[in-house]
């Protein structure tokens, strides 16, 4: 079983999405696992990863906590993140030592909402759940329904949350005093400034994927920067 107490490790820490999306350069086997060395080497406390091998392979490589997800995509289908039991046992079976889900107000590609699974994995298996959320009336559904950690992944990314190139820093406001669980800052985050801010906020923790994993943005935000 999923130790609850793994929660305090995240405390104002960081955690890094050590995630590669089909066709970037490396979504190759085995990269993601020095990935997250790397990131374990620079002081992360955890670890966010996608894929069903991936996960095995960072759970083979680092002993940190591993935040675990399967992106299921279904034409038609807006709702992805490990959308169904059946991707949350398998996330969970390769070693997830908590399961990633998309919490939003939308219907799975079954046709159930969220809040339908995140009771089936609870009755199910011995997980702690983390619910990707894009507004404060999603986190606050999350919670009444048995999630045991939230994360503002999602917003800007549902067509009624605020579209914007920044952090959703006022969404973590607003929820951080509204729930009595961790709230994850996550999405858009691509300084150390503002993951620092992220906490000043109310956030739990903060979890930075692109800004430190994706060579190919990294490189193209200084090109940018220069005018090229």
């Amino acid at each position: 079983m999923t130790d609850p107490g793994i929660l305090k490790e995240f405390k104002g820490k960081l955690i890094v999405s050590c995630q590669a999306g089909e066709g970037e350069p490396l979504r190759i086997p085995g990269y993601m696992a020095k990935m997250a060395l790397a990131a374990k080497l620079g002081g992360a406390a955890g670890i966010r990863a996608e894929s069903l091998q991936d996960i095995r392979d960072i759970k083979a490589e680092v002993n940190l906590p591993v935040i675990g997800l399967w992106k299921v995509k279904t034409p038609g289908i807006d709702v992805y993140i490990t959308p169904t039991l059946e991707a949350a046992r398998a996330v969970r079976a390769a070693g997830a030592d908590i399961v990633a889900i998309d919490c939003t107000f939308r219907k799975n590609l079954q046709g159930k909402w969220a809040w339908e699974l995140i009771r089936e994995i609870k009755k199910e298996m011995d997980s702690l759940v983390l619910a990707d959320i894009s507004t404060l009336e999603e986190g606050v559904n999350a919670e009444e329904n048995g999630a045991d950690l939230l994360s503002t992944t999602l917003s800007g990314y549902t067509s009624y949350s605020p579209q914007s190139k920044e952090p959703d820093f006022g969404l973590i406001e607003e929820l951080s005093p509204r729930v009595h669980i961790p709230l994850f800052a996550e999405g858009k985050i691509s300084t150390p400034e503002q993951a620092k801010h992220a906490l000043e906020c109310g956030a739990y923790a903060v979890i930075v994927g692109t800004a430190i994993t994706r060579p190919q943005e990294i490189t193209k935000r200084f090109v940018d920067a220069l005018g090229g």
